[in-house]
């Protein structure tokens, strides 16, 4: 590889991941004592609060050491600031040193800018932050939190301070999660986009290609059998694997992801969604338009998706293309049941254009029409 130079640095305060089927019970309790916590407020949505008893089993064993002062469950999807500003409130209200919060990447990322409020206010404690995840969208490993704003548009802040100090992988907890909002987060931890990425270190993006294909392998295991407590731990594994905690933000977080940054919490479109949106004709653009050094870490896919080199660079970066978009990800897709369209969710024809220049930051960026051409792509596919 080209770039010889870089860092890696640990991501503090993360202290414990805790996983395993089941492990909810034995692990909590050790993570209040170890990271002295007298009073958790839970975060999570009201999907999970009223359609399962996810939230329940944690509220039983906090009341059980005595550490349970409330459960706020008013979290939306793409977290609205008006959400999380009242969680804030509830904060003060009940006098929590912690936060419990359990879902996917909204109430996960809530509990993070509720935190950094707090952190903001005159005299605002720390709050400890252990994270319960019941989807594959790994946000409880990242320092950065996302927020919809008044206007929907989406926000995000970056502060070490505001990773999870503990997580809890439990898969039991997961069966409960819908199958497309399960199925689509892991989607989303396919992206293979943290390859080009600036600023991720090499042995993080090895970790990407052993996720990348335990992914192919085990979300349609999954599909296939959805009550298999081991496939999901597998898969909650993988997510880990896939967005490995690191204390430096992802510059230029991938085209794809920035996409669904701006059609997710404009058009109400969840986040997975976005991903299988997106992610095929991507990674057909970057295969046009990646640097040499990009390409050489595409190309290394191939391997761990036990395929052989075609003795080219740039004919292997066309193959893996041609891989994830062909037999991988539109098939996988459509297998999972998560084909969708931009007509689907009701965005105007008219909007590509705008779209496009919110996530490249300018009309002058060179790949702009065909980002375009990309997004009026996506109403018919």
């Amino acid at each position: 590889m080209a770039d010889l130079h870089g860092q890696y640095d640990w991501s503090c305060p993360l202290r414990s991941v805790y996983y395993g089927p089941g492990c909810l019970s034995t692990t909590l309790p050790k993570l209040l004592d170890r990271l002295n916590v007298k009073a958790a407020m839970i975060v999570t949505g009201q999907s999970l609060f009223s359609k399962t008893d996810v939230v329940k089993k944690v509220e039983a064993v906090l009341k059980h050491h005595s550490a349970f002062v409330g459960t706020f469950y008013d979290i939306g999807q793409h977290s609205p600031i008006a959400n999380i500003r009242n969680g804030v409130q509830s904060l003060r209200n009940c006098g929590a040193d912690a936060i419990v919060s359990i879902g996917g990447g909204s109430p996960i990322d809530a509990a993070k800018v509720m935190i950094h409020l707090r952190l903001q206010d005159n005299g605002g404690a720390m709050l400890t932050h252990i994270a319960i995840p019941t989807t594959l969208s790994a946000a409880e490993f990242s320092i950065v939190g996302g927020y919809s704003d008044q206007t929907g548009s989406k926000v995000t802040i970056c502060d070490p301070q505001i990773i999870p100090a503990a997580i809890i992988m439990d898969a039991e907890l997961t069966l409960a999660t819908p199958e497309r909002l399960w199925l689509s987060t892991g989607m989303r931890a396919l992206c293979p986009e943290i390859l080009n990425r600036p600023l991720v270190p090499p042995p993080v993006k090895h970790l990407c290609y052993a996720a990348l294909a335990d992914l192919f392998k085990y979300l349609p295991e999954c599909k296939a059998n959805p009550e298999a407590v081991s496939v999901r731990q597998k898969l909650q594994l993988v997510a880990w694997m896939s967005y490995w905690p690191i204390n430096i933000e992802y510059k230029g977080i991938g085209l794809s992801h920035t996409l669904g940054h701006k059609l997710g919490a404009t058009y109400h479109i969840p986040h997975g969604i976005t991903s299988c949106l997106t992610l095929a004709p991507v990674v057909a653009l970057k295969a046009q338009v990646a640097t040499e050094e990009d390409k050489e870490w595409l190309a290394g896919a191939l391997f761990h998706l036990r395929e052989p080199s075609t003795g080219s660079l740039d004919s292997d970066v066309f193959k893996l293309s041609g891989l994830i978009i062909d037999r991988v990800a539109s098939r996988l897709v459509a297998e999972l049941g998560l084909t969708s369209t931009l007509k689907e969710y009701n965005v105007p024809r008219s909007d590509p254009p705008n779209i496009a220049e919110r996530a490249l930051g300018s009309r002058a960026d060179s790949v702009y029409p065909r980002v375009v051409t990309l997004l009026e792509g996506l109403y018919a596919t």
